[in-house]
């Protein structure tokens, strides 16, 4: 810094200690100075800085830490699986665009495309702007793993966007990025949890009975330990 004039130097200082953690966050007790203050709740301020760090026991970072962090953010929610666990999994269209008639079969069989391959598929609706399924992830063969939730609704959700804007004639985006998914506990049974679902259109008022709804779909069983759906009379 020598040979500089004082501005320059004064400017120098000024930044490296705009990057320097007080002595407090890393657990040093330290007397606040002239150039800079502790506050009474543990806060410090670098009067080079508008930016605030925390100085609490429980959160020993810097505000350059936190702008890392933020950049890692992912817009995409977790989403929890179990192995050998049925799934409850939603999914809607890109800002709830309203699934044409003559493409919600579409969907249907885009749905089912991979049952017995990737999942168990025990229902599913086609709902005109979004779509539930209950499933159970199958294991896949070759890499001796189980299907995961984001390869299985890769799959249908490609497919099916693009048989839509095939039969539309028509490009963009058919579904949202995100899908919603719970895992089923074993203390909620899961005919009921089928029948919620079959019941959709009634509740909409879409239908009178869920049997009279086109595009619904649930596997029925002669085991006895099938899920027991109740037929509307």
């Amino acid at each position: 810094m020598w040979g500089q004039p004082p501005s320059a130097v004064r400017a120098s200082i000024a930044r490296q200690r705009a990057h320097t953690i007080h002595p407090k966050l890393c657990g040093a007790s330290a007397p606040p100075d002239s150039r800079g203050r502790l506050s009474p709740h543990g806060s410090f301020w670098h009067p080079t800085t508008i930016s605030r760090i925390e100085t609490r026991p429980t959160l020993r970072t810097s505000t350059y830490n936190w702008r890392v962090t933020k950049a890692f953010y992912r817009r995409q929610l977790p989403h929890v699986q179990r192995d050998d666990k049925a799934h409850f999994l939603t999914f809607c269209t890109y800002r709830r665009w309203i699934l044409p008639e003559e493409v919600r079969l579409i969907v249907l069989d885009c749905c089912r495309h991979d049952d017995g391959s990737k999942i168990d598929l025990q229902a599913s609706v086609v709902m005109p702007d979004h779509v539930h399924l209950i499933f159970t992830p199958m294991v896949d063969k070759a890499g001796m793993v189980v299907w995961s939730l984001g390869q299985i609704m890769d799959a249908i959700k490609g497919a099916s966007a693009h048989k839509i804007n095939q039969a539309l004639q028509r490009k963009g985006k058919v579904w949202q990025t995100e899908s919603f998914d719970h895992v089923l506990r074993s203390s909620e049974n899961l005919g009921q949890k089928i029948q919620y679902l079959l019941d959709n259109p009634v509740r909409r008022g879409l239908a009178c009975r869920w049997e009279d709804y086109p595009w619904t779909w649930y596997r029925v069983s002669s085991s006895p330990y099938s899920p027991s759906i109740e037929k509307t009379e």
